[in-house]
């Protein structure tokens, strides 16, 4: 799973997801790729299910990049515990998703292959999205 090394602060404040994105929304190193619709916050567990889905059902005859990161901490506080007391520990790790953002590209294989295989991708995700070409 992947966490960051270091980060500058701990715990983050939770934010709000507006807007679409401008950065990392087109097909820039593989030739399809796996795009969001919707804002998401997606788990550093839900991104390792979905490469090992991708590298499983192309044999890992295909060269995969990840465009993610997450490297927002998610705080839970322990179960029963009572109000106050100050913000819980860090929990699990997130990477903000906007929309049009590209999630995972994909080249190296043929193009039916490629779109199978985003396809049983986008299942372990919890938004929607769309497979894209580059152009």
């Amino acid at each position: 799973m992947m966490i960051p090394k270091r980060t500058k602060y701990r715990k983050f404040h939770r934010g709000r997801m507006r807007g679409i994105a401008t950065r990392g929304n087109t097909v820039a190193f593989g030739d399809y790729g796996l795009q969001a619709l919707e804002p998401v916050w997606i788990t550093s567990r839900q991104i390792e299910a979905t490469r090992r889905t991708i590298t499983r059902y192309t044999k890992r005859g295909a060269k995969l990049w990840i465009k993610i990161f997450p490297d927002k901490s998610v705080t839970a506080r322990a179960a029963e515990s009572r109000m106050g007391a100050g913000k819980g520990s860090v929990d699990y790790w997130v990477a903000v998703v906007k929309p049009g953002t590209v999630l995972f590209e994909l080249s190296g294989v043929s193009d039916e292959v490629a779109k199978a295989a985003l396809k049983l991708a986008a299942y372990k995700l919890p938004i929607k999205t769309k497979i894209i070409k580059k152009q």
